[in-house]
């Protein structure tokens, strides 16, 4: 397929992308961003795109950084935005959770986006995350795998029988064995169903700094070792700026022909595999610590899962046992083996967000950094911040300007509350619960 100036596909290379977390109406910043992501070697930017008044500020950014890269929408909720933007970008990313809640006026609404897209030489991108499903998914499915493939399937085979197939897919969860297990089941899918859309990895809300980095090497490295996968994005709670090279190197190790490729048979040493209890090694002397964790983390994801290993032991001459030994626990939390700590789930941010994301990360961290187990989602608004942090103990979401909601599981209980006093909340919140 094509998204303006660049091919997807398997004949072509994985593709970087990252999104802009600026106000798309600030269109000096947005570009200022745009320009920064390019020059770190983005291939696709995707800006958020609410309403109209968003649309037209793509079109003055578009025009500002045109041929540069192509450039994506992502709409929610309103389909005529979605159509309005077609005609302005390269892409636009629409999610079938909340695309149309009547199925009896989906088909027609969708194959007016359809050709729409057509004129324009548009493509799309279908974007389904855990925890976004529509009611009607939710009420067959529920929040599963098998739902958020279903959500997928239904729009593919509509655009099938009107032979659109400027398509790439993505299918995204916080969790990383739902994130694998959703994407091998959506290629298992669409073979049966003799389609091969193209699509997009990623770990949604994977947090900030070397968390963040391992989580998503694990379950973006599960796949591109599976031999899934044509673009991909790293979403960390930073400057975007800041993925693009985590993704080019995870893209680039994969893509090495000496790098250790899975097709079934156990690379690795795998010892003691009995009764589904195993030990694995994973050897290296790779010398510069950030490569090493995800390189790391990219090769075990798929063996702890595969093979069902409960343990992890890391081998390399040029780190202590002490400090290898901390990533190997980072590693089974990050693949959902173990629990160690507690997990921070956190969104990238977007236009948005109407906080300071990664100073209000740091901050959540700081007042429950003592705790054990616990998984506290930082979410930067209510689009998709209730949904998707659905597996989180508590949730911390941006409700509006400088106010915030706080949750215990999917229960909203504090709405709208002054955002200098949601930390301190947050944590009474967690100790009435545990006390």
């Amino acid at each position: 397929m094509q998204v303006g100036n660049i091919f997807i596909g398997s004949d072509y290379p994985i593709r970087i992308q990252t999104m802009a977390n600026t106000d798309t109406n600030d269109i000096d910043a947005s570009v200022d961003q745009a320009r920064r992501c390019i020059e770190a070697g983005t291939e696709l930017l995707r800006f958020t795109t609410q309403g109209i008044r968003e649309v037209e500020s793509l079109r003055e950014i578009h025009a500002q950084v045109l041929t540069a890269v192509p450039l994506v929408a992502d709409v929610h909720f309103n389909a005529e935005v979605a159509d309005a933007a077609a005609q302005v970008v390269e892409a636009v990313r629409i999610n079938p959770g909340n695309y149309s809640k009547d199925p009896s006026k989906l088909e027609a609404r969708f194959v007016h986006l359809l050709d729409i897209c057509r004129e324009h030489e548009t493509a799309i991108r279908i974007g389904v995350n855990h925890g976004s499903l529509s009611e009607r998914m939710m009420d067959k499915y529920g929040d599963t795998p098998e739902g958020m493939v279903e959500s997928v399937m239904e729009f593919l085979r509509i655009a099938v029988d009107h032979e659109f197939f400027d398509i790439v897919i993505s299918v995204k969860a916080s969790n990383t064995r739902v994130m694998v297990e959703t994407v091998r089941l959506l290629v298992k899918t669409m073979h049966k169903e003799h389609m091969a859309f193209p699509l997009h990895l990623g770990v949604t809300e994977a947090g900030e700094g070397e968390d963040g980095r391992i989580k998503s090497a694990v379950g973006i490295g599960a796949l591109l070792a599976d031999g899934i996968g044509d673009t991909v994005r790293v979403s960390l709670s930073e400057a975007p700026e800041n993925e693009i090279p985590v993704a080019q190197k995870l893209v680039d190790y994969f893509a090495d022909e000496d790098s250790i490729r899975y097709d079934g048979s156990v690379v690795a040493e795998v010892l003691d595999n009995i009764g589904g209890n195993a030990e694995i090694r994973y050897t290296s002397y790779e010398n510069e610590w950030d490569t090493f964790c995800l390189q790391a983390a990219a090769e075990c994801g798929r063996l702890l899962w595969d093979y069902k290993a409960t343990e992890l032991t890391l081998v390399n001459p040029n780190f202590t046992e002490s400090r290898l030994n901390f990533l190997s626990k980072d590693i089974l939390q990050a693949a959902r083996v173990r629990i160690y700590k507690t997990e921070y789930i956190s969104c990238p941010g977007c236009g948005r967000t109407m906080f300071d994301l990664q100073k209000t990360v740091a901050e959540v961290k700081a007042a429950t950094a003592h705790l054990t187990g616990l998984k506290i989602a930082v979410m930067g608004c209510i689009v998709n911040g209730p949904g998707e942090m659905a597996d989180a103990d508590y949730g911390y979401v941006g409700a509006g300007r400088d106010r915030i909601s706080l949750y215990r599981g999917k229960e909203c209980v504090l709405k709208n509350i002054p955002q200098e006093e949601a930390v301190k909340q947050l944590l009474k919140l967690i100790n009435q619960q545990n006390n």
